[in-house]
């Protein structure tokens, strides 16, 4: 079975060394005029958007890029707002001369630089927040916050030992709306919480942005790429799709699937509903990827309970259409990318500008704002400021928590086993929240057509957590925790002591 291959069953014997020694205290002054100055760590689209989000910051000065890839170093930076290209940071700084980097070790030894801000794919997220912690930088890092589990944990604590302000790029937590929702249900205004959902239908089949034209042997790498750099501490596997960006997300070596691209978000704001607990003793997964026939490997349909007591989380990725040969997805009382939380008189539904809250009619109660996050990136500031970890609204302590979900489900996937729908309906039993998705998902693939018998269903396990050791117990866990640290890539590799 192709997820038992991690070389020896994750030897953690191999990562006992040291990796970049750079450790330094924060005793110095910030820059001249009291300004942070700030590096982007990959400057792709999502690293543009970084760019511009900076310059657009007062008191904050943007002085280095760094990317794997010399055609992003020299396209024009900035212009980007969250992320997305084309919005006009407001305010932005003129364009200044910015030292220019391909590797991030040669960055994180300039005294020139404060923090930095990471849009790398996700397999470098926690090695270049790891090392930048040792140098004595903070660090804004993009969502999800790690590609592994255990390597969440060891961003937690290096970010306390070197006394670091990590913020993850979950920028709902910083969105007024969600704040007073959150709050409004929290006071007992519509009842108890029964159960929290989050919802990421975005379309990923192929021509808009699954891996199309799959391959048999390696396709040719970009000229302007140093490919042993791009890959960091992942595998540097061949390439077999028609892009090296972007689609990563989509194989496992680099990426965590929808769940952990665009579903983070919503998978964020679902557990915060809850309260923000710790991971869950047990998390099952349901789903495959449809209807594509691509090189790609996550999930782009999926579903996922996570047994918190006594409100369950569940997720829900659709990747597909709303039924073959027609445009536009589906949605769950009009929620496409967001959440659901439903209590006892009413529930609160959010997207990306920000939600309210209606009674069980559908009949809206409270407005608590449209603010979508987008002061975010201030927060962080105002806490590299301030040295206080209590001021940031997304610390990685809860970003990897929130990731690790995400992990556990994919886990729960990559473990699993073709399965009938009847087979599923059965192990699902008597939880009613659970099976209405099962039931609505079955019911979307049918809609694209999708043959159960030549593309079945996997069901995955039901994982049991230890949330004190995050590692997986009983049945199944030898498998499972095979895939809670992964076989990292010398000289890329995060130390069992950071």
């Amino acid at each position: 079975m192709s997820s038992l291959n991690r070389r020896d069953f994750l030897k953690t014997s191999m990562y006992a060394g040291a990796a970049f020694a750079m450790a330094a205290p924060y005793s110095r002054a910030i820059g001249a005029n009291n300004d942070i100055r700030m590096a982007v760590v990959g400057t792709g689209q999502q690293g543009s958007g970084h760019c511009g989000q900076w310059s657009g910051l007062q008191g904050v000065r943007l002085v280095a890029i760094c990317d794997a890839d010399e055609s992003h170093l020299n396209i024009r930076v900035g212009g980007g707002g969250g992320g997305r290209r084309g919005q006009a940071a407001p305010e932005a700084q003129p364009q200044q001369e910015l030292q220019k980097f391909t590797d991030v070790r040669k960055l994180l030894e300039s005294k020139e630089i404060d923090a930095i801000s990471t849009a790398t794919p996700n397999h470098w997220h926690a090695l270049v927040t790891v090392w930048a912690c040792q140098a004595g930088k903070d660090v804004y890092v993009e969502k999800p916050a790690c590609h592994e589990i255990w390597e969440g944990r060891k961003m937690v604590e290096a970010a306390r030992k070197y006394n670091r302000i990590v913020q993850v790029g979950t920028q709902r937590r910083s969105s007024g709306s969600y704040i007073n929702g959150y709050k409004y249900i929290k006071e007992g205004n519509i009842g108890a919480i029964k159960w929290s959902r989050g919802f990421c239908y975005k379309e990923r089949g192929p021509g808009t942005n699954g891996i199309v034209n799959a391959t048999n042997g390696p396709n040719p790498l970009p000229p302007t790429i140093n490919y042993d750099l791009w890959c960091g501490p992942a595998e540097m596997q061949p390439l077999r799709r028609r892009e090296l960006h972007y689609k990563w997300h989509w194989v496992w070596n680099t990426g965590c699937g929808d769940i952990g691209n665009q579903g983070i978000h919503e998978m964020d704001e679902a557990r915060w509903a809850l309260g923000d607990p710790g991971l869950p003793e047990r998390v099952i997964s349901i789903g495959g990827r449809f209807g594509v026939n691509d090189a790609g490997e996550t999930a782009n349909t999926q579903i996922v309970f996570c047994d918190y007591k006594p409100v369950p989380l569940i997720f829900e990725v659709q990747g597909l259409p709303v039924a073959k040969g027609q445009r536009g997805l589906g949605n769950y009382r009009g929620i496409r990318v967001g959440v659901v939380i439903q209590c006892e008189n009413g529930y609160f539904a959010g997207g990306e500008g920000g939600g309210s809250i209606y009674d069980n009619d559908g009949n809206r109660i409270y407005n608590p704002g449209s603010d979508g996050g987008g002061s975010h990136y201030a927060n962080f500031i105002d806490a590299v400021r301030s040295r206080k970890v209590e001021d940031l609204t997304a610390d990685i302590e809860i970003g990897h928590k929130s990731a690790g979900l995400v992990h556990m489900a994919n886990i729960s996937h990559r473990i699993g086993k073709s399965a009938s729908v009847e087979e599923i309906r059965n192990t699902i039993g008597d939880k009613p929240e659970f099976l209405d998705s099962f039931n609505r998902m079955v019911e979307h693939l049918k809609a694209n057509e999708i043959d159960f018998d030549k593309e079945p269903i996997t069901l995955g396990p039901m994982v049991t957590m230890d949330p004190k050791t995050e590692k997986f117990t009983g049945d199944y866990s030898e498998m499972a925790n095979m895939f809670i640290k992964r076989n990292y890539r010398e000289p890329f590799v995060i130390p069992d002591a950071v």
